[in-house]
């Protein structure tokens, strides 16, 4: 395979030293943290291990795919935050745990390394099954586990629609192994359902530009459908020439949601604004890395930290509008099993509510 580049914006050079950047990141036991002296969290470090793929770092990306299968909880899970050999935050965040299924099909498709897949299988069985397991009656997964054991009964839309994408790719496992999952269909698509139909069900962060393109990026809105709702809120977030808000009431650019912006265009078609907006975060590429964010109009950086998981971001995006890698069409939908509707399905298997119970 070719070396990653987009023409005109990210040099094969450039990207190649943003995935080294993520990989002189990598601790020794394979732990990819959120920058130098930070916490890792999995599905963070999941990304990293995407984003070391798609350059041909694979050693590297194993040696993360290692650290997920030696710590992972006997439950299915990881903790939020984990420091070197120490947990700083023991609950358990759902949509951290199911991401483990995302990278290793975005390996496989990228390598065919079947060796592999066979080794994390049960672990992806495992991280599934539990998220599963915190499914709520009308669809949306709760969105996170204290470290008492205590359920919050809570869901995010933006932890929901990414729980999409992993439980489809978790779907195209389980066929690769030979071991069908039909339940996983089932939660798929009463979570797709959850976010594209019934959004109010969630905690209303609404002003987070993930809540606003999360469900496209996931595949729970598609096609015009999923055009029409990046285009209803465009210009609240998006900043002409300098890329997407995190929030949108604050003056605060950030790198990362701008590249998963750019998927998201990417994955209804709308490739011309992805290009743009990936050219528009290049001033926030400093040597290796790129800068987390910028606030306006002090014309600042902020924070001052480079991470790995904007690193990652680009990366993947690069790929995505690139059509380099064979898991370029991956939040596309390509190579991914179709999400079932509940006009598929026996309505007797969903217990459809006005929100949370």
């Amino acid at each position: 395979m070719s070396a990653l580049e987009l023409p005109g914006i990210m040099s094969a050079a450039q990207l190649r030293d943003t995935a080294t950047f993520v990989a002189s990141l990598q601790h020794a036991d394979g732990l990819i943290p959120w920058f130098e002296g930070h916490y890792g969290d999995p599905w963070n470090h999941a990304e990293g291990a995407m984003a070391l793929t798609v350059c041909g770092l694979l050693d590297e990306a194993r040696h993360a795919f290692e650290w997920s299968a030696e710590h992972q909880a006997a439950d299915g899970s990881w903790p939020m935050e984990t420091v070197g050999a120490t947990v700083t935050e023991a609950s358990i965040d759902t949509n951290q745990v199911a991401y483990i299924a995302v990278a290793v099909w975005h390996h496989w498709l990228i390598t065919g390394d079947i060796t592999l897949v066979h080794r994390m299988w049960p672990v992806v069985r495992r991280a599934i099954e539990l998220v599963v397991e915190l499914q709520l009656p009308g669809g949306p997964i709760c969105w996170s586990r204290d470290a008492a054991g205590s359920v919050n009964e809570g869901a995010l839309l933006t932890g929901s629609a990414s729980i999409v994408t992993s439980l489809r790719a978790a779907m195209a496992l389980a066929d690769l192994v030979d071991d069908p999952q039909p339940d996983w269909e089932l939660a798929a698509a009463r979570v797709a359902h959850a976010v594209a139909r019934h959004p109010d069900v969630f905690i209303d962060k609404s002003n987070f530009a993930m809540d606003w393109y999360y469900p496209v990026l996931g595949g729970a809105v598609q096609g015009a459908a999923g055009l029409a709702l990046l285009d209803n809120r465009w210009d609240e977030f998006v900043v002409a020439g300098r890329g997407c808000r995190c929030v949108s009431d604050r003056p605060w650019i950030t790198a990362a949601e701008s590249a998963e912006l750019a998927i998201a265009l990417d994955a209804v078609g709308d490739r011309a604004r992805a290009v743009q907006l990936m050219a528009d975060l290049q001033f926030l590429r400093a040597g290796r890395g790129y800068w987390t964010g910028w606030v306006f109009p002090e014309d600042t950086l902020w924070p001052r930290e480079q991470s790995s998981w904007t690193a990652a971001a680009i990366i993947l995006a690069a790929d995505a509008l690139s059509d380099h890698s064979p898991a370029s069409g991956l939040f596309r939908g390509e190579n991914l099993p179709r999400l079932l509707t509940i006009d598929d399905c026996d309505r007797t298997c969903f217990a459809l509510s006005a929100g949370p119970t």
